[in-house]
């Protein structure tokens, strides 16, 4: 069981330069955590050039992006900037990629966003070959690879899909090496995520899966406070299709709901659920509620080298 934090800002509405979410890296180092996880925001910086950056001035941390979307980018070209990664940071990256959502591609890049399972199965296929043995030869429906890569110093890159529905989770497993995901509680993670995942590893005769559990979370009994902060920096999320769904298989009304506050005591609980809930990492995401998140800091910190994180 793992403890991991966010680096950059912009799953909080901060957008951050470069240097300060490197910054935030060595930092996460130096307080004893063993993974730092950050995003790829379609309008922020571009997360494989910070982290190749971050590949630089750390020596130990696990540096993992959650997740690139697919569609913009041509997984030969996602292959050669993980690969290259992968070499800077000797063997410490791990690329979460996933399909993002209709507006984003769409709306925002002018993409088309049909077929996603169908999308996702061949480019993670076109990846798995780059990212493996170095070569892909490979004709779909929405691919038509012949490719080789030749990064001096790489290894084999984990790949981890974002992923919400049973579909997504299945090809997680199957085609890579896990599941990353945002806002899911325990109750999804135990009847849906966990259970696709696995069920994709074992079809294709592979070891468990990784499920990295993205969760916002804030050390504040003030339970209107951090009610009406959650709603403030998450509520776009109550927007999308997929978190809809989501929320509606939790029983929630909205994000406000999924996010982990209260507490300290109540804060260890519910993290160590998530654990019980099958997720093997989970990946924090500490937002303000109005007095500051040095105190979820803190006891991420703290967290971050035990293997039980329920009520001390």
């Amino acid at each position: 069981m793992r403890i991991s934090i966010l680096i950059g800002g912009e799953p909080v509405g901060v957008f951050k330069a470069p240097e300060e979410v490197v910054a935030e890296a060595v930092a996460a180092e130096e307080d004893g955590f063993d993974s730092v996880w950050c995003i790829h925001f379609s309008r922020g910086i571009d997360s494989m050039t910070m982290l190749a950056a971050t590949a630089q001035r750390t020596s130990r941390i696990e540096l993992g992006v959650g997740v690139v979307p697919t569609y913009p980018r041509h997984p030969v070209a996602l292959a050669q900037s993980a690969a290259t990664v992968q070499s800077l940071s000797g063997g410490r990256f791990v690329l979460g990629v996933g399909v993002s959502h209709r507006p984003v591609i769409e709306g925002m890049h002018g993409l088309d966003y049909s077929s996603q399972i169908g999308h996702l199965r061949e480019y993670l296929t076109v990846l798995d070959g780059l990212l493996g043995e170095g070569m892909a030869s490979f004709a779909g429906d929405h691919y038509r690879v012949e490719a080789a890569i030749t990064v001096p110093g790489t290894s084999r890159v984990p790949v981890i899909v974002g992923a919400l529905a049973p579909g997504m989770c299945r090809l997680g497993g199957e085609l890579a090496d896990g599941v990353t995901t945002w806002l899911a509680g325990p109750k999804s993670l135990e009847e849906v995520v966990l259970p696709a995942v696995t069920e994709g590893a074992e079809e294709a005769g592979k070891p468990s899966p990784r499920v990295v559990a993205g969760i916002p979370v804030a050390v504040d009994g003030d339970r209107d406070r951090a009610e009406a902060a959650a709603n403030r920096t998450f509520g776009m999320y109550g927007n999308l299709v997929n978190y809809q769904r989501l929320f509606a298989r939790e029983g929630v009304d909205g994000p406000a709901d999924s996010v982990i506050t209260g507490e300290a005591r109540t804060v260890r609980s519910r993290i160590q659920a998530l654990f019980d809930a099958g997720a093997t990492d989970v990946w924090a995401v500490p937002f303000d509620t109005g007095t500051g998140t040095g105190a979820t800091r803190d006891l991420l910190a703290d967290l971050a080298n035990q293997t039980q994180v329920g009520p001390q």
